[in-house]
């Protein structure tokens, strides 16, 4: 019987993971540029958990430091543990005049942290063309640091909707076919009904395993109660 036990266990932790997962897409689907996570099971029915990294919608939003990729590609962020990566393009001027993510972390260009003086500024600014060029008042002050990896799945997850990435920094590719369009944010890749239909099946399934396992409970504890009994 405790084989008979084992498979519907097993098989309502596989459910559970795969609830935790959808659960988190779910309360994650209005957040800015949100990568879902995907769960799936190598032959040894280990849990792998991967991320979709497929492109979100695009929406206009008229701030002028709102920056969405279009395209493969991240951010490059500083951060107190290193360089980090995002697609979040949220983007805002703090009181120095850097611009920072919604974390307080400086956004990079390729000269490092992106600094604009707005006090100064006579004309247009800050404008930021398709290839990432940062203008204030016609000159370029910067450009954008946006960066790939021909193995998405070694960037970790670290929260704040940031990655860091597992293997050597040296890895970093400049992506080919990317558009960056400022004065846009790109939205999660979360499908809210995708999600609550997988939920429904996977609570559904879930909730199988566990009738299963009262039921092989209830015959143990028929079959040790009757142990003995005289006929």
């Amino acid at each position: 019987m405790i084989l008979e036990m084992t498979r519907p266990v097993q098989g309502g932790l596989r459910q559970e993971r795969k609830l935790d997962a959808v659960s988190n897409n779910l309360a994650n689907v209005d957040t800015t540029a949100f990568k879902k996570d995907v769960v799936s099971f190598d032959r040894k029915f280990k849990a792998q958990l991967s991320k979709d990294f497929s492109q979100g919608d695009i929406k206009v939003t008229g701030n002028p430091l709102d920056i969405a990729l279009a395209g493969p590609g991240f951010f490059k962020i500083e951060t107190g543990e290193g360089i980090e990566y995002t697609r979040s393009g949220n983007f805002s001027l703090n009181s120095e005049g850097i611009v920072v993510d919604q974390n307080g972390n400086p956004l990079l260009g390729q000269g490092g942290a992106i600094f604009i003086d707005m006090d100064n500024v006579k004309g247009l600014g800050p404008e930021i063309n398709e290839i990432g060029e940062i203008r204030v008042d016609g000159d370029i002050v910067d450009t954008l640091d946006v960066v790939t990896f021909e193995d998405l799945n070694k960037l970790e997850k670290k929260g704040q909707n940031l990655f860091a990435y597992t293997g050597n920094p040296a890895d970093e590719l400049f992506p080919e076919n990317i558009v960056i369009r400022q004065m846009t944010l790109e939205n999660s890749n979360v499908q809210a009904v995708d999600e609550m239909v997988k939920m429904i099946d996977y609570h559904r399934m879930f909730e199988t395993f566990t009738k299963s396992m009262m039921t092989f409970d209830e015959i143990d504890s028929k079959a040790i109660s009757e142990v003995g009994i005289p006929r």
